[in-house]
């Protein structure tokens, strides 16, 4: 599909948008943006950890838009607003309110479903569970850094039973050693991000324009909000569009959570609350009951989310969520499934992703090569005056941060060429992610269980890595579980949401709040997890890396070259993709959704990524750029019109302490 012109597609920063942000100067960055930021960070990280670890209930982090952050936002902006009218030098401008919501974004990412929530309960595991029956103090104690965990059985056990305190002296001892080395090893890592993404963001941001399509909707939201001089643009919730949309998403969700307390009263089919359809339901038989687990969902804020992305990128989502089920089918049906892992799709989709890197890298290469020129002191054709950071200083923060991170692996026991790999091969998939998510704002990127201690152990197999090595592994699974609510990118999108709403002479500020965000944020994160697990008792996926660990000192597997071949079939059909589509274009599969829709979380969006395809190719192709510009509130509504209810209702539930209906699972 090639639209003409005139009916082109229009990209995320296309000035021509009724609700794009202007990028006329803004004053100075105050102090007061930040500590605003600092004060919402505990609280948001109570209500993600409340959400997620607590209840399982809404999961605000496993998807790239993080509703919790969204909803702070139009507060802060509605508030704002108010403020402008009454005292407009109390007011803060649209930069100063982007810079609040990109620190949230770090500081959820800290508190997240796929980070510190993972972290906490490991820490003390294997010390406070561990029974004859689990054998844990002859397996594996005399490998554990104890100064790294929370060995006090004692002082944890109302952690994981609950109705104790974790405000006791006792208590807070016995964590605080765990607390310090974990935030400064995070410290380290976030910083190693951020000199990454200092480093990349002329090339990606100015040089290859890339969209940025996350950014967009903070962006609108905040459009009427001062820029400096004068006021911004019309408001967003001025459109009538705009409200028809929210109506339905918020009728959608009010009608089935009155179900959710009075089953008399009809649902409306939606994801929410488990209402799903299975396919699997209706595939009894070999080989088609191969596929598996297969929902078909429909949730209005991911078709607005999807309408926002690239037509080819929505297209080859639902298309390869299809091709894996396909390959599935026919592994079953040539009896190759004596082998459960096979066909191997998360090291397909991992070849995948390390082929973004390597693009990015290559793509990037004359580019690089100036940044070291300008780094070193020789004559390039770089300014980094009015980078974030000198060249000089983000090339040696990176240097000095990984060999801070690899001596620290080395600490808990990794051998030196292990740590090299393992954080080489993670910061090869943070970097495809952040790359990802800037050039097409892909709506998940888990990659579950496919981390570098998966990879490698599986393999190289658990004999040839030894027990120590393994232990290590166990301690930095809870950062490498998943990828749903990854740092990274959230700092480069605050990088150009500073640029796109005239504080690019911020920037400075900007990456230094945000480094403040995850370090507090942490520290934040730490505190809501123990406070509500003293509270409730909760031990939830404390269990996974040391249940991991003792199958591989058990029950070991030999070393699988399949997982090796997989990850090479993944690169290279990814290469061939790239090829293809650099030849002319005419190639209709986008390869990153080859990376993406192999996920666990894809099964659950598959179906809403199919319908904004659908929606958003019928806009293009009868009505053009024009149409879609002009529609595009209406997708804007759906959104919110799930996002404001859904966390009103999980406030009333926070506050009451009871289950309510969740509208993302």
């Amino acid at each position: 599909m090639n639209p003409q012109r005139d009916n082109r597609e229009p990209s995320s920063s296309d000035a021509a948008s009724s609700f794009e942000a202007s990028a006329r100067p803004a004053p100075r960055l105050r102090a007061r943006a930040i500590v605003l930021g600092l004060l919402l960070l505990p609280l948001n990280a109570f209500w993600v950890v409340d959400m997620e670890y607590v209840r399982y209930s809404a999961h605000p982090t496993t998807v790239s838009l993080f509703f919790n952050c969204i909803f702070a936002l139009v507060v802060m902006a509605g508030i704002n607003s108010l403020v402008v009218r009454v005292r407009p030098s109390w007011a803060l401008t649209q930069a100063e309110l982007l810079l609040v919501y990109s620190m949230l974004c770090v500081g959820s990412c800290m508190a997240g479903h796929d980070f510190a929530q993972v972290l906490v309960g490991s820490l003390s595991w294997p010390f406070a569970w561990s029974t004859p029956s689990h054998n844990y103090e002859k397996l594996f104690w005399h490998w554990l850094p104890r100064w790294a965990m929370t060995p006090n059985v004692d002082a944890t056990y109302g952690f994981y039973h609950g109705n104790d305190t974790l405000y006791t002296r006792e208590h807070l001892m016995a964590w605080l050693p765990a607390i310090v080395t974990w935030t400064g090893f995070t410290t380290v890592l976030l910083y190693v991000m951020q000199c990454i993404n200092v480093i990349l963001r002329k090339q990606w941001t100015e040089n290859e324009r890339l969209g940025y399509p996350l950014v967009r909707m903070p962006l609108d939201l905040t459009s009427n909000q001062p820029l400096g001089s004068g006021e911004g643009k019309p408001s967003l919730f001025r459109n009538r569009l705009f409200w028809i949309g929210f109506a339905i998403a918020a009728a959608i969700d009010i009608v089935n959570s009155i179900n959710y307390f009075y089953p008399a009263v009809p649902s409306i089919l939606t994801a929410g609350a488990g209402q799903t359809f299975d396919l699997h339901l209706y595939t009894t038989t070999k080989p088609w009951n191969a596929i598996g687990w297969t929902p078909v969902t429909f949730y209005p804020f991911v078709l607005g989310l999807g309408v926002l992305l690239p037509l080819d990128f929505l297209f080859s989502c639902w298309f390869f969520y299809i091709t894996w089920k396909l390959q599935a089918i026919g592994v079953s049906a040539l009896a190759w499934d004596a082998d459960p892992q096979m066909p191997y799709a998360n090291y397909q989709a991992l070849g995948a992703y390390i082929l973004f890197f390597v693009a990015s890298i290559q793509i990037s290469l004359p580019y690089l090569k100036q940044v070291w020129r300008r780094a070193a002191g020789l004559v390039s054709t770089l300014d980094d005056s009015d980078e974030p950071m000198r060249y000089r200083t983000a090339l040696t923060g990176m240097a000095v941060g990984l060999v801070l991170l690899i001596g620290f692996a080395m600490c808990l026991g990794m051998s030196a060429w292990l740590a090299v790999a393992f954080f080489f091969l993670y910061f090869a998939i943070a970097l495809a992610i952040t790359r990802m998510r800037a050039e097409m704002g892909t709506p998940v990127h888990d990659l579950h269980f496919t981390g570098p201690d998966w990879t490698l152990s599986t393999f190289l197999g658990p004999h040839a890595l030894g027990g120590q090595n393994m232990a290590a592994f166990s301690l930095l699974f809870w950062f490498n579980r998943a990828y749903r609510c990854h740092p990274m990118p959230f700092q480069l999108e605050g990088l150009k949401m500073a640029e796109q709403s005239g504080a690019a002479r911020e920037m400075r500020k900007w990456i230094w709040a945000l480094m403040l965000a995850g370090v507090f944020g942490m520290i934040c994160a730490f505190w809501a997890i123990l406070h509500l697990g003293y509270v409730h008792g909760n031990p939830r996926f404390g269990n996974e890396p040391w249940d991991r660990y003792v199958s591989w000192l058990t029950t070991p597997k030999p070393a699988n070259g399949a997982v090796g071949v997989a990850v090479l079939i993944g690169f290279v059909a990814a290469l061939a993709m790239q090829v293809l589509r650099a030849t002319g274009g005419w190639w209709p599969f986008h390869p990153l959704a080859y990376a993406v829709s192999g996920s666990w979380e894809m099964n659950l969006l598959w179906m809403p990524l199919f319908l904004a395809w659908l929606v958003k190719w019928f806009l293009l192709r009868f009505g053009g750029g024009k149409s879609y510009g002009t529609a595009l509130p209406f997708f804007y509504g759906l959104i919110l019109g799930q996002f404001i209810p859904g966390s009103l209702l999980n406030f009333w539930g926070l506050a009451t302490n009871n289950p309510t209906y969740q509208f993302w699972q």
